[in-house]
């Protein structure tokens, strides 16, 4: 099958593993996946200023994609995921928007009917592709390690808008891991946030979020941290020195997307999943499954 992908702006800027990583897998499983061109950015930088604005940067690339036939999407990033659902839903909901929104798509010759389907990482993998499935692909068991997963607020939440997970106990990143042969450790500070949303404007508040977090898991003992965005990645895997400083903790704890893990278990060089690029000690991954 093939499956339109829009990356966002952070995993074709610094998250190149994240894109490196799907490229890699998907096509283990015969899935193609077709790139949009003339795409922007998807409006969350400027929600709070413009709220119109921003839901029509959002409705503009699902139009994009329309144009070219694709009406499943798959959106790795969470926070952009959460604004193509909140675009949706207004347009849906607000019939005097959807004729604004309509009016400045047709002066670039771009027309939205709404119904495209939008898929994140997590749900895509789990519900498209399948656990049985993947389980049935892995070459490499992951047997010999364990982790604790993130899978990020902006899946998860508002669960009106949203429905990739169980808000209150989401399983689905967890029952992937597990079909690679690894174990998977539930821990209370699972539905925290990574402090990202604040890095900007209150950058302390938001590496301590993410350093009360690393606080906990690092006390699990375990191999790693698994994660499906690309903020929660930065946060929780590149600025660990950062957040160390600010909580008084020395963290040395590995980060991982899934697709890097689930291209591990399939057989695909660590080169070109990107675990060169991960920003924190994933060889000690690596060194346990050689």
């Amino acid at each position: 099958m093939e499956i339109g992908v829009y990356w966002g702006c952070m995993i074709l800027t610094s998250q190149y593993a994240y894109e490196m990583s799907l490229r890699e897998v998907l096509p283990k499983f015969d899935i193609s996946i077709i790139d949009i061109d003339q795409v922007s950015c998807c409006g969350t930088p400027i929600k709070n200023v413009n709220q119109k604005a921003a839901i029509y940067l959002a409705v503009r690339n699902l139009a994009l994609a329309e144009k070219i036939g694709i009406d499943e999407l798959l959106v790795p990033c969470n926070g952009c995921y959460l604004s193509f659902s909140e675009a949706l839903h207004y347009w849906k909901k607000d019939d005097i928007l959807k004729r604004e929104l309509g009016s400045l798509l047709a002066e670039e010759g771009l027309e939205f009917n709404g119904n495209i389907k939008l898929w994140h990482t997590v749900d895509f993998l789990h519900d498209k592709i399948g656990v049985e499935k993947i389980k049935a692909a892995v070459k490499k068991s992951l047997n010999r390690l364990k982790f604790v997963t993130h899978p990020g607020c902006h899946i998860l939440r508002p669960s009106t808008i949203v429905n990739v997970d169980d808000p209150e106990k989401p399983r689905k990143l967890d029952n992937l891991l597990k079909a690679l042969g690894a174990e998977s450790i539930d821990y209370p500070e699972k539905l925290d946030c990574c402090g990202g949303g604040l890095l900007l404007s209150h950058s302390e508040s938001a590496l301590t979020i993410a350093g009360l977090k690393l606080k906990a898991i690092k006390s699990l003992n375990v191999d790693g941290l698994v994660v499906s965005c690309p903020s929660c990645k930065i946060m929780l895997g590149a600025k660990q020195e950062a957040v160390g400083a600010i909580v008084g903790e020395k963290f040395g704890i590995p980060v991982l997307y899934y697709t890097q893990l689930l291209g591990l278990a399939l057989g695909i060089e660590e080169e070109k999943l990107g675990l060169h690029l991960n920003q924190s000690p994933v060889e000690k991954i690596i060194e346990k499954l050689t």
